[in-house]
């Protein structure tokens, strides 16, 4: 665990673009081998338009950096905030630091995106992809960074975590974005034991049917005990009976143009069908 904290402790921007990289070229790989559905698209037009938000994220994340770093900074050096309440052996440091940094960070902003109707206008932008592959972990409207960025900070700021851990929360979390949004198909055993831990491909892409009560579960990111404890998990069976997009926008001149999507949230709310914002009736499997 030393070795890892100060791996990430030092790590340089371009290690951490490699990461980002990297991943996108692993799962783009493993798209070709074991791909869960055969899609028909231009996956180098697709994955030029997503990565175009991913560079928003980037810019929108780089205006945070500062404050993100002296806020870990001063949290690690005065040993202020949740970490420091007990204390712990470095491995359970370290597995409690990123639970709490992806409940509040990742988990609790997604859920919240869903809740609040202007900020789902910004998050539609994600869910509006209907060949979700490993180039949609990283589709979000510059709003929508903005969100998650202010929620990354004040998650840093309530777990005192240090430097090394946010940076290696980050990374892990941008590589299994990109691997349970990936188009691949594991063996289903191996998927469902996996979504005992962490988020599984399956698991994350009965989030991306395209309409509720579906839409509204499995928020997670990293671990899935946060939707098992709080009640938001759903396990299909069969994933392949799943369409990807938002029903409110079919249309691909609507859901896979820059144009469009980056006025997306400005234009007037559409209600999909069976209303939004509501419990669902029954349950969704």
């Amino acid at each position: 665990m030393e070795k890892l904290a100060y791996y990430f402790e030092h790590i340089k921007p371009w290690e951490r673009s490699l990461i980002l990289a990297g991943g996108l070229v692993l799962f783009w790989m493993l798209e070709g081998v074991i791909p869960l559905f055969r899609i028909r698209y231009h996956k180098v037009r697709h994955a030029g338009l997503n990565i175009f938000f991913t560079l928003t994220t980037i810019i929108v994340n780089f205006a945070f950096a500062a404050l993100i770093v002296k806020t870990s900074l001063y949290g690690s050096a005065h040993k202020v905030g949740l970490l420091y309440l007990f204390s712990m052996p470095m491995w359970l440091f370290t597995l409690v630091g990123l639970m709490l940094l992806d409940l509040i960070g990742a988990w609790f902003i997604h859920w919240l995106q869903h809740q609040v109707k202007w900020m789902w206008k910004f998050h539609l932008i994600h869910h509006a992809d209907t060949w979700v592959d490993a180039t949609t972990a990283n589709r979000h409207h510059p709003g929508e960074s903005f969100f998650r960025a202010v929620f990354t900070l004040i998650a840093v700021a309530v777990t005192g975590a240090p430097l090394w851990l946010v940076f290696f929360y980050q990374s892990l979390s941008v590589l299994l974005s990109q691997f349970n949004h990936a188009n691949i198909s594991l063996p289903k055993w191996l998927d469902r034991a996996i979504s005992w831990i962490i988020v599984s491909p399956d698991m994350h892409k009965v989030h991306h049917h395209y309409t509720q009560p579906l839409t509204d579960t499995n928020y997670g990111n990293i671990f899935s005990i946060w939707d098992r404890l709080l009640g938001t998990f759903v396990y299909v069976e069969d994933t392949r009976t799943l369409h990807y997009g938002i029903d409110t926008y079919p249309e691909e001149k609507e859901n896979n143009k820059m144009g469009p999507l980056l006025k997306m949230p400005f234009g007037e709310y559409r209600p999909p069908v069976g209303g939004k914002f509501r419990q669902a009736e029954e349950n969704p499997v």
